[in-house]
């Protein structure tokens, strides 16, 4: 299981990676543009996806990982428990959020 300080840890390890609040949880930003954030739950984090059809792929293969709640059924954004996945599971997850708010370049020069 991980904890919002793995989370942290990952996401910052990500290049050009910052934290600021969003609406008053902990958030991560890859040139002003957010790719996850901690929920006030404290045991989901929201996470961009691709697209709907992703999102919905993700949740009907792992449920017990993946989720959504009503406020975001239109978004192409999932929400991950922190107790269904592992650092790596969550590294990787992050990483593949990031490439998608990241700007080509920075992916291109970060070999991502």
């Amino acid at each position: 299981m991980v904890t919002e300080d793995d989370v942290r840890r990952l996401a910052l390890a990500l290049p050009e990676a910052t934290e600021k609040p969003m609406y008053g949880t902990p958030a991560f930003y890859v040139r002003g543009k957010w790719f996850a954030r901690v929920r006030e739950e404290g045991d989901l984090l929201a996470l961009p996806v691709a697209s709907q059809e992703d999102k919905q792929e993700l949740i009907a293969a792992e449920p017990g990982k993946f989720c959504t709640t009503p406020h975001y059924d239109r978004s192409a954004i999932v929400l991950v428990r922190f107790g269904a996945v592992d650092a790596r599971e969550m590294g990787e997850l992050l990483a593949d959020a990031w490439r998608l708010r990241a700007p080509k370049r920075l992916t291109a020069e970060s070999g991502g």
